[in-house]
């Protein structure tokens, strides 16, 4: 890759890294479930802290609305650079491929970590008195923490399927002109409100819904839920609007202390509402209570992934090359950490530590194996190509030195 194209000037190395950085955090995340105060996770360890559920509450309060909005953004880049078909054959091939080919490895690799834990527990034995797995089902099957890129395709298909007649019959521009007004008229301090009252909705008719978990995970099954559904989709739509209006970003960035302001307050009442760190797995049944704690929350999504975007355009805006590197690795990681943090929250049950030593240790040792993996198995290899677009040379040719003038 030449030095022209790591800068080109167009690409926006702080939304960049903010992604990659969202896709980092899920390390974070899935490390964190060992350590909540009420066990809900595979291998739950004597160590808990109600700090660990905050750490938990407050990176899923955000990472996955902020990963889609600039999915949105950079997808709308992407059509009009390469048209239609390039962004098909472009999306088949970066997104579809590792779903349907890496499920196979990383499925197996999951349930291998839990019946070797069994066997631990059972003396070395592999138990055979075992619950049968459920069936997998269109409803039922396990995507695990790959739901992420099912979830994408769907949106790519509908974006394209709701942008064809527009395009179509659009020749002058005017609808297109009315969406960029309207796009301008929506962002401002006042976004995270606007965007929130459908979510806040979405949560209060979701059933037994849980708010310190806030946007239920649509890691099993091919239909999404309802609240997946409209906080990701209205995130990708906002960032396909956002790649329309550039001159807006500039608007998020100047208000970062806004933004930020008001996803520390909100995020704080989100977390109080839903129990707070010592945690409460109830259903909100009563009404009132649910609809005041589903309006927060909604309000705390949004402000927080506005007050990340703000900070990342204000602060990640120029090119950095170990940014670069860790966006670039971070899909491979997160395709493949959620076997190794199950291994290394197993290793770490027993440790003499406290609970942040033992995270730690987690996410240090998986981020370790993670990045080696990469740079020995993916990013000088085809694999590098399916998943980062480019294959990256293991040496990089010399530029031919010019012939001294005559």
């Amino acid at each position: 890759m030449s030095s022209s194209e790591i800068h080109q000037p167009d690409r926006l190395h702080g939304l960049d890294a903010v992604r990659g950085g969202a896709l980092l955090l899920g390390v974070v995340l899935h490390a964190s479930l060992g350590y909540l105060p009420t066990p809900i996770w595979l291998f739950p360890d004597d160590q808990t802290s109600p700090v660990a559920a905050v750490v938990f509450f407050a990176i899923h309060l955000f990472r996955m609305t902020t990963f889609f909005l600039i999915a949105g953004l950079f997808a709308h880049m992407l059509l009009g650079r390469r048209g239609t078909w390039g962004f098909i054959k472009d999306r088949l091939m970066r997104i579809a491929n590792p779903l349907f080919g890496l499920w196979w490895v990383i499925f197996p690799a999951f349930i291998a970590v839990i019946v070797w834990k069994a066997a631990m527990d059972n003396g070395g034995v592999i138990p055979t008195d075992g619950p049968p797995p459920p069936p997998l089902t269109l409803e039922t099957f396990p995507l695990l923490h790959l739901w992420f890129l099912w979830v994408l395709l769907l949106f790519y298909a509908a974006f394209l399927l709701l942008r064809a007649p527009f395009a179509a019959l659009d020749r002058n521009g005017v609808v297109g002109r009315l969406l960029d007004r309207l796009t301008g008229a929506l962002v401002g301090p006042w976004t995270p409100a606007v965007m929130a009252v459908p979510l806040a909705v979405a949560l209060w008719f979701t059933p037994d819904w849980i708010a310190f978990f806030g946007i239920p995970t649509p890691d099993k099954g091919f239909v999404p839920n309802l609240a997946a559904v409209v906080a990701f989709g209205s995130a990708f739509a906002l960032g396909a609007l956002l790649d329309r209006r550039r001159d807006l970003l500039a608007r998020i960035e100047r208000f970062w202390p806004v933004f930020t302001v008001m996803a520390i307050g909100p995020g704080g009442a989100a977390l109080y509402l839903s129990g707070g760190a010592g945690m409460s797995l109830e259903p909100l049944t009563d009404p009132s209570a649910k609809a005041a704690a589903a309006g927060v929350y909604a309000f705390a999504v949004f402000a927080s992934t506005f007050a990340v975007v703000a900070l990342s355009l204000r602060f990640l805006s120029g090119y950095s090359a170990v940014r670069r590197y860790l966006a670039d690795a971070s899909y491979w990681v997160y395709i493949i950490h959620l076997p190794l943090v199950l291994v290394g929250q197993v290793l770490m049950l027993d440790a003499p530590l406290p609970w942040w030593g033992k995270l730690g240790g987690i996410v240090v040792g998986v981020m370790a194996v993670a990045l080696l993996s990469y740079e020995l198995l993916v990013r000088h290899t085809f694999v590098g190509r399916f998943l980062n677009g480019r294959r990256i040379p293991w040496r990089r040719p010399r530029q031919p030195a010019l012939a001294p003038a005559e």
